[in-house]
């Protein structure tokens, strides 16, 4: 089975390519730059194969060269997660990338004769929806532009998908973190979780404006989602949500951090921002949403998110060990 992966250099698209490639999978990654040479040599590692495609998810050649006869999944994650000072500079972009790229992308998907298409959309297409936890067959306000982008994508598949006989379906995936994220310039807004881990390797306070309570999606129990959406054989619903069944605040995600010496420096806390104080955290609004309903996906498939709070900042932790001997390995190598 060969998998193409557009917009794979991005922290999501790696983490996909990681849990494609560990089940031996042939793996080929689009995007306009290749990520960090020591990322490309650990994913080289595993046991399927890897192959890097450069250019642009927008370029009709570029995705034909990614997208050759005998592909048979292709994973839309190419994305412009822009915030408002983005939007109202420069909207061009964002609803090139992330909406009418759609279009070029099904076609080289028809023309490949791709057996399915899997377009990865965001729990920011609820937007402004009411109630207590969000469903899929409920009702979507999107709000920003980024927003409204990938609930139209989602449209769009779904129509051309009818039009044109392609296995296509969306994933809304809720606030992810973890493995591989680092700034791109295609995300305006780190992560929280990223900006913590920045402010313990700084040596600087955390402060938060609130707590941040929320059904984070650790960014590897993303992929596995993905991935049995994508080897599916018939799935029975074109759009899933794609989350953790709890929520818990990102404050307390980063005591945690807080309490492992060994991987924060002197002048780390992580608490909230008391009156008067300029919080260094963005939570990404001035709210927190509802959560996500899993109960599509784990009823169909029995996947449930592995990894809360404990379990992830643990899981994130060993990763930060790894990646830095992935750094000094390749340090070892340029001295040489």
């Amino acid at each position: 089975m060969s998998v193409v992966i557009l917009g794979g250099a991005g922290f999501v698209g790696l983490n996909l390519a990681r849990a494609f490639l560990d089940r031996g999978l042939a793996v080929r990654l689009l995007d306009r730059a290749a990520p960090p040479p020591p990322l490309m040599r650990a994913l080289s590692a595993a046991p399927g194969r890897l192959a890097l495609v450069l250019g642009d998810v927008t370029d009709p050649a570029c995705l034909s060269a990614a997208i050759a006869p005998g592909t048979d999944a292709v994973v839309m994650a190419a994305a412009v997660t822009a915030d408002a000072a983005r939007e109202a500079r420069d909207p061009g972009p964002i609803l090139a990338v992330n909406l009418t790229a759609m279009v070029p992308v099904l076609e080289a998907c028809r023309r490949a004769g791709v057996r399915r298409v899997v377009n990865l959309s965001s729990a920011a297409a609820y937007g402004a929806a009411p109630g207590e936890i969000l469903c899929e067959d409920g009702p979507a306000l999107p709000e920003s532009l980024y927003a409204v982008t990938k609930f139209a994508s989602e449209r769009v598949l779904a129509r051309l998908c009818g039009h044109w006989g392609l296995d296509g379906l969306s994933v809304r995936l809720s606030a992810v973190f973890g493995p591989f994220e680092r700034d791109t310039g295609l995300r305006d807004t780190l992560s929280p979780q990223a900006q913590i881990w920045r402010a313990a390797q700084a040596g600087t306070p955390a402060l938060l404006p609130r707590p941040g309570r929320r059904d984070w999606l650790y960014a590897p129990d993303a992929a596995e989602a993905v991935v049995r959406l994508v080897m599916a054989e018939r799935p029975a619903h074109r759009l899933y949500n794609v989350s953790s069944p709890a929520a818990w605040p990102v404050l307390a995600w980063g005591e945690r951090l807080a309490r492992n010496p060994a991987l924060a420096r002197p002048g780390f806390v992580c608490r909230l921002a008391e009156p008067g104080e300029a919080p260094t955290i963005a939570l990404h609004g001035d709210h927190d949403r509802p959560p996500l309903s899993t109960a599509r996906l784990r009823d169909e498939f029995g996947w449930e998110a592995a990894h809360g709070l404990d379990a992830s900042a643990d899981a994130f932790m060993a990763w930060q060990d790894l990646w830095q001997d992935l750094w000094q390995d390749r340090s070892r190598e340029e001295a040489r």
